[in-house]
């Protein structure tokens, strides 16, 4: 255990920046699950139209470094690939 100020300071800031990050991680989840969720229901516009809510917010996650940029990128590419087979 912290035994130091400065150390149980920090494991105060490791565990609240822990939630936070948790949070957002789970906040993006939702919204690629809500993607997900309209092209299983065959609706392309529904589709693209969450597609275009989530994208902004996996790169916010992307550009704190909550989430790699290749896992980003890899969410990306395959959702729209998801949408772009449902609408041909």
């Amino acid at each position: 255990m912290a035994n130091s100020p400065q150390a149980r300071k920090r494991a105060r800031q490791a565990e609240k920046r822990r939630r936070h990050n948790a949070s957002q991680r789970s906040m993006v989840r939702t919204y690629i699950k809500r993607v997900n969720a309209a092209i299983d229901t065959k609706d392309a516009e529904a589709a693209a139209a969450a597609l275009t809510a989530a994208v902004p917010i996996i790169d916010r996650l992307t550009a704190k470094g909550i989430m790699h940029k290749n896992k980003a990128a890899r969410h990306k590419s395959r959702l729209s690939a998801k949408i772009k087979a449902l609408s041909s």
